[in-house]
């Protein structure tokens, strides 16, 4: 792939989450935000900000904090950029019987405490940046 190209790529569940963790650390964003488990490859492109995560199985985690169930794929995408994630792909959040894709996550810079998810179809949630510390 393309996009790929000239990227850090870590193998491994270990080396994985740590370069994710530490990707998410770098750009302002909440260390909880991806709870996966038998990570396989974990990539980055220093000069686009396209990332991307492999991992075995599709996980859903429910953050306690605010009571929502989240899917994350078994392939995620996505350009990381400082407080923020956007073309999104591999996560969705529930909302009541649809599971609507997450295109978009933003940190409010300069800080408010809150952060946003948007979807395809514009819907945007805001939660409390809390709710995805980590170990949330």
């Amino acid at each position: 792939m393309a996009e790929k190209e000239g990227g850090i790529v870590k193998e491994g569940h270990d080396e994985g989450m740590n370069m994710a963790i530490g990707l998410l650390e770098e750009f302002g964003l909440p260390l909880g935000l991806l709870p996966l488990a038998d990570v396989i490859e974990v990539g980055f492109v220093r000069n686009t900000g396209y990332m991307w995560i492999v991992q075995k199985k599709k996980v859903e985690h429910k953050f306690q904090m605010i009571s929502k169930l989240v899917s994350y794929d078994t392939e995620i995408t996505g350009f990381v950029d400082k407080k923020r994630i956007k073309k999104l792909k591999g996560v969705k959040a529930r909302e009541l019987m649809l599971w609507p894709p997450v295109n978009e996550i933003v940190v409010d810079d300069p800080p408010t405490g809150k952060i946003h998810f948007k979807s395809l179809a514009g819907v945007t949630k805001t939660f409390p940046v809390d709710a995805f510390a980590a170990g949330q």
